[in-house]
């Protein structure tokens, strides 16, 4: 199938350049070769905020081009939940001891090169602006290796410079089973569609859950980006190339992700569900870490056979909820799906029900080259409603330009001040339910 990039008509696309300039996120893009975050434009390992044009919070003329900006590409922002705000209420005390930039740094989820944590990343911890780090195959060669990093990096979060130290770090990665298995020691050995096409799904994706548990835990990790919940539609397409769904029929795919869910958080695991509102519908070309997708399924469709499997996922209890980066016209006809609040908040927050906390998919996809820097996307990411930020591509990226971008846009206003808090209120209280 022939992929089209879907640019925003000009006065959006106005927005987006105007927002690069006002809110402070006009710094080089997600293509620049990757900076140590404790040097890199200013960075200081201190976790003090740079400076800015205007105070943090602050109201003055910047915000309200900033936000008037913001509002020019988004629509309205979302606005925090009673969860959030309840969370809010509950940690604003500590909330108040962090910077701006620890606050910012405390949604990041950092990604680095190599079998060894930098130096950088290990101070940035130690002065609390770090939310969370994800592993790639290329940062795991061994169980030893990888403990050993997890117990350097749970260390550096402990650290008496660090306002957050008392809540432990989001280490996360993609154990999905079979071809997906950043551990491979690990299980699930079954892959998706093999548990799906087994005599008792539930029971099988039950039995993967308590085995990715039992495997991330013994690494140190308490987040696993799975399970994948997207019903494919084609044999080889995107997600079947590779074995990541359980089935063509949502039912099954329900059940099983439910079991995986539950199974997974029983040993200790947050589970995240992926990709909200769904990528089974995409072709096997159709890859939004390389280029801009278009799913273009009608809302019944999308709501009734694509958004079935979270419902039941989420009455299991899941953690978090991954937003893919593809486009569904049919939902909102300008936006990335995690870029957009009608998307985000609407379908997600309030359709399907979820209170937990959402994560972006990588921030340096190709899907989102028509909206600007890194920094830029990330603070468009968090105002749709976006909780934790994953500062990553097909390679890692530096963290400091995601913390950037909240933090600027949380200074001039482009982020409103109660929803950016409220939103890391809910984060750092499900930090503290997972084992440091």
């Amino acid at each position: 199938m022939r992929m089209e990039r879907h640019w925003l008509p000009a006065a959006s696309a106005a927005g987006v350049t105007a927002l690069a300039v006002i809110a402070g996120c006009g710094g080089s893009g997600p293509g620049s070769p990757a900076s140590s975050p404790a040097t890199s434009a200013g960075s200081s390992a201190s976790g003090a905020a740079r400076p800015t044009a205007t105070p943090p919070g602050g109201r003055g003329a910047t915000t309200s081009a900033a936000a008037r900006a913001a509002e020019a590409v988004q629509g309205p922002a979302a606005v925090p939940t009673a969860a959030q705000l309840a969370a809010l209420s509950a940690e604003r005390g500590e909330i108040a001891r962090l910077s701006p930039e620890q606050m910012a740094g405390q949604r990041v989820i950092y990604s680095y090169n190599g079998l060894s944590a930098p130096s950088s990343l290990l101070s940035l911890i130690r002065h609390g602006d770090v939310g969370g780090v994800i592993f790639f195959s290329f940062n795991i060669s061994s169980a030893a290796q990888l403990h050993g990093v997890v117990a350097q990096l749970i260390k550096a979060n402990a650290a008496a410079t660090n306002p957050a130290r008392g809540y432990p770090l989001l280490l996360m990665t993609d154990q999905e089973g079979g071809l997906v298995r950043r551990l491979p020691w690990a299980g699930p050995a079954q892959s998706e569609a093999q548990i799906g096409a087994s005599p008792d799904p539930a029971a099988a994706a039950a039995t993967a859950g308590e085995q990715a548990a039992a495997g991330l835990r013994a690494a140190g990790l308490n987040v696993n980006l799975a399970p994948v919940l997207d019903v494919y539609r084609q044999s080889g397409d995107f997600d079947d190339q590779f074995q990541r769904s359980y089935s063509m029929n949502p039912a099954i795919v329900a059940q099983a992700g439910a079991a995986f869910v539950a199974a997974q958080q029983k040993g200790g695991v947050a589970a995240t569900v992926k990709h909200f509102p769904g990528l089974g519908a995409a072709a096997t070309a159709q890859d939004t870490d390389n280029e801009p997708v278009t799913i273009s399924l009608s809302g019944q469709t999308l709501r009734s056979v694509d958004e079935m499997p979270y419902r039941a996922a989420l009455q299991a209890g899941a953690k978090l909820a991954m937003v893919s980066w593809a486009r569904y016209p049919a939902l909102d006809p300008r936006l990335p799906a995690g870029l957009s609040p009608v998307i985000v908040q609407g379908e997600l927050r309030h359709r399907a029900g979820f209170a937990g906390v959402t994560i972006t998919d990588a921030l340096g996809a190709g899907a989102l080259g028509a909206y600007g820097s890194l920094q830029n996307r990330t603070m468009l990411a968090g105002r749709a409603g976006m909780d934790a930020l994953l500062c990553t591509a097909v390679r890692p990226l530096p963290g400091w330009k995601c913390v950037d971008g909240l933090k600027d846009g949380y200074a001039d206003g482009a982020l409103p001040a109660t929803a950016f808090q409220a939103q890391l209120a809910q984060l750092l209280q499900l930090r503290a339910t997972l084992p440091a």
